[in-house]
């Protein structure tokens, strides 16, 4: 009998995307009769503690996204996308959407958002801030998850509440000298890919304190694997000891699955 190898929450899952910072836009609906504007490009996001989000424009977009006087908009999406560390084919491996109320601080609420910005993530362009850049504060209503394991929302008090997996801040390192450094190590991996899956390259994908998922790059399509761990990572000594042990497992494991579906062993 197969079961499916563990993976953190949907809140966790969707708390990681947040903090890996990958590319960020807002949707927001049209004022009038016309078309719904397109889809507006943040610089940065930061989301705090009380589960507001806060997203950094440069000044010729700001006005795309909020009325004039800051007031609040009829609600928009805001769609984060997780993507992967190293240079896959269909680099998207995750994508998040937070849909609330948009409102446009003004330069006061603005340089504060900034400043308590900075004292938890620096970044270049909170200098801006006042001098062209301008800050947006959203209010969420609903979050939507969609990556590897489905789609389904996730309830906004478990999102506030989650922390993200301990790995997902240096992952992207991590998996990168995986590929770089080691192209031995993969290869062994290998031995662990379901026979049914069509042979191609296999590439880093994510890493997370249950587990290592890795793509393999067939012409006949992606298929995306999970290698779970005997047990939950807690520091990259852990990573390390967990990933010997696949290396020196058995060709067959039950703890391997290809899109989600069980393999037996």
């Amino acid at each position: 009998m197969t079961r499916r190898p563990p993976t953190p929450e949907p809140a966790e899952r969707a708390k990681s995307i947040v903090v890996r910072r990958g590319p960020v836009t807002l949707a927001t609906p049209a004022t009038g009769d016309g078309p719904d504007p397109a889809p507006v490009a943040a610089e940065l996001h930061h989301l705090h503690s009380d589960g507001t989000l806060s997203l950094v424009f440069g000044s010729d977009k700001a006005d795309q996204v909020a009325t004039a006087d800051g007031s609040l908009r009829a609600t928009s999406v805001v769609e984060l996308v997780d993507v992967a560390p190293v240079g896959l084919r269909e680099p998207a491996r995750g994508l998040l959407w937070i849909t609330g109320d948009v409102r446009l601080l003004d330069a006061v609420e603005a340089h504060d958002r900034a400043l308590r910005i900075a004292e938890r993530t620096p970044h270049p362009g909170l200098l801006d801030v006042g001098h062209g850049a301008s800050v947006l504060c959203v209010h969420p209503v609903s979050v939507v998850l969609s990556d590897g394991e489905g789609t389904e929302p996730v309830r906004l008090p478990e999102f506030c509440a989650a922390l993200p997996d301990p790995f997902s801040r240096w992952e992207s390192r991590w998996l990168a000298h995986l590929e770089s450094g080691h192209p031995e190590v993969l290869c062994e991996l290998t031995r662990h890919v379901p026979p049914s899956v069509p042979a191609g390259p296999l590439r880093p994908l994510g890493l997370d304190r249950f587990g290592l998922r890795l793509r393999v790059e067939s012409p006949a399509g992606d298929h995306d694997i999970r290698m779970a761990f005997s047990r939950p990572a807690r520091s990259l000594r852990d990573v390390e000891r967990e990933v010997r042990r696949l290396l020196g497992s058995p060709c067959t494991s039950p703890r391997a699955t290809t899109s989600g579906w069980p393999v037996s062993g």
